[in-house]
Order: C-alpha cells, then sequence, then structure tokens
C-alpha cells in the first residue's frame, strides 16, 4: 500500500517566521499534532509538534501577566523550539514503512516530501488506521477465524477452500510468526457476514481439519453506536 494513496495532501506548513503562538493557534484551528516547518523555497527544515509547544510554553507559576505572556510568545519563533532531525518518507514507500518508522521513533506522523525535499504530505497514525480498516475489511460486520497454520507452501489455500466450500466470502487475510524459527504461523481470516447456524457449521467443520484459534465475529454496526458513559 503506497503513501501516495493514504497521505493526506492539503499539508499546513509554518515558515521560519512563524511565532509559537501562530503555530499553536494553526494546530488547534486545523486540529493537528505537528506542523512542518519550510523555508522561503518550500522545503522542509523542521517540525514542530504539539509537545514542543506545550515544553515551550511558560509554567502556570510564572509571574508574568497576559500581555507579557502573549508578548513572549509572539516573539518566540517555531525555528528556535522545533525538531531539525527529522523523519521523513516518500510518496512511493508503502504505509507498513511510515507505521514502523512511527513507531521506532514514537511519533504520531511523518512529512511526505519529494526529492528535492519540498513536503507534498502528510501520513499520520489516523491515516495508518484508516488503511489498516480499509485493506482489512474491518468496517463492516463479519467474522474472523484465527488459524495456527504449518508455515508451509499450500496451507493457506487449503483453509481457503474450506472456508469457500461452506459458502464463506473471504474478505481479507493476515499472517503473524509469533516468533522467529516457527514451523506455524497465526493466519487469521475475514469473512462476510453469515447466519450463526452456518457459522456454527463452519466452526464444527474447520475446527476438525485445522488447528482452530478461535473465531470472533463483529458487529460493526451495533459497535458504532456506542455512547460513552
Amino acid at each position: 500500500m503506497l503513501i501516495a494513496n493514504w497521505m493526506s495532501k492539503n499539508v499546513v506548513t509554518a515558515g521560519e517566521d512563524t511565532s509559537i503562538m501562530q503555530a499553536s493557534a494553526m494546530m488547534k484551528q486545523k486540529d493537528i499534532r505537528f506542523l512542518p516547518v519550510v523555508d522561503s523555497h518550500k522545503k522542509l527544515v523542521g517540525v514542530v509538534t504539539d509537545r514542543d509547544l506545550k515544553a515551550a510554553a511558560p509554567s502556570k507559576a510564572t509571574s508574568l501577566d497576559v500581555f507579557e505572556l502573549n508578548y513572549l510568545l509572539s516573539n518566540v519563533k517555531v525555528t528556535e523550539i522545533m525538531t531539525r532531525d527529522i523523519v521523513t518518507v516518500k510518496e512511493g514507500e508503502t504505509i507498513e514503512l511510515a507505521a514502523v518508522l512511527m513507531l521506532d521513533n514514537k511519533i504520531s506522523g511523518l512529512p511526505v516530501v519529494d526529492d528535492p525535499g519540498h513536503v507534498i504530505g502528510v501520513i499520520t497514525q489516523c491515516d495508518i488506521f484508516r488503511a489498516f480498516i480499509g485493506v482489512t475489511g474491518a468496517d463492516k460486520d463479519g467474522a474472523q477465524f484465527a488459524f495456527s497454520l504449518d508455515d508451509r507452501p499450500g496451507s493457506l489455500k487449503e483453509v481457503a477452500d474450506e472456508l469457500r466450500a461452506h459458502g464463506a466470502r473471504i474478505v481479507s487475510v493476515l499472517t503473524h510468526y509469533p516468533s522467529e524459527g516457527e514451523k506455524y504461523r497465526d493466519v487469521y481470516f475475514r469473512i462476510r457476514r453469515v447466519e450463526k447456524d452456518r457459522l456454527d457449521e463452519m466452526k464444527a467443520a474447520l475446527g476438525a481439519k485445522f488447528r482452530l484459534l478461535n473465531v470472533v465475529e463483529d458487529f460493526i454496526s451495533e459497535a458504532k453506536r456506542r455512547k460513552k458513559r
């Protein structure tokens, strides 16, 4: 899955002369957590995050009054607090790579740049979630069958054929190796929602032929109606 197909292209950026007060207002207005900083040639020179802004804000115990605070915040530029050692990605790279980089660097988003270094987009955790939901079909009612299968050619096909033989419509297949060197792998088949009787038949038939770990029904349409308590 290419970053180009999932990134946000309407990028909000800050100039090098943007104050931290202006940056804070921009981030609140656009509801974003980080802001790429570009030079006069629109090339990326840094990134300022909501954490940077909070760290730069005066303590609540300060003796400055509101006018002095506003003056201070309007005169400190983002270049004084931004991160210059930036992790970036290209639009031709994958969102899987973007996810790994975000996790390794403990960040919530990445600027997407072209070869000259211009910012052409951003990819965020929300974009990763959106891609994951889209590719797995997790936003639709269905059921997930989890198996522990031999790590050999044809093992996935055998399960897929059995599911199809029972009238299942396969939406997605995901695999996971619990640990390196394992002779087995966990495989997750997501299917379209079926009636309970048919689902019970599938559980019995597949459980008799394969190492069936669990079967979970997802009623997404109902979950979306849940209210916060």
